[in-house]
């Protein structure tokens, strides 16, 4: 899809908060400061994210919307706050729902490599 007038330039980088110090299947992130989250919820694009952990640990991560078995987030390896090494994982997602201003996803299984 292409992005629609109101969306984001690729430069631009959402905030993504999630509920937990890791991700996994059901868990939920919620995306902020998306100019249009009702259009972004229906047909997402690709956005850069900076995801915040329910620790308060800090990683980019990518959604990316090419993949033919649907979007993908993209997350590179991190250390949670207590130290607890995380790797690298592409996972797929299994619903993008408005959220207010929000949109939240909730992920889905592990993306295939």
């Amino acid at each position: 899809m292409t992005q629609p007038s109101t969306g984001p330039t690729e430069a631009d980088t959402f905030l993504a908060v999630c509920g937990h110090t890791h991700l996994f299947p059901g868990a939920r992130c919620r995306i902020q400061g998306l100019s249009d989250p009702r259009a972004f919820a229906e047909d997402p694009w690709a956005v850069e994210l900076e995801l915040r952990l329910s620790d308060d640990v800090e990683t980019d991560a990518e959604l990316r919307t090419t993949d033919p078995m649907g979007p993908v987030l993209a997350v590179p390896a991190y250390t949670t706050g207590a130290g607890t090494s995380i790797d690298g994982r592409s996972w797929l997602i299994r619903e993008f729902i408005r959220a207010g201003d929000d949109v939240e996803l909730t992920i889905g299984g592990h993306a295939s490599p």
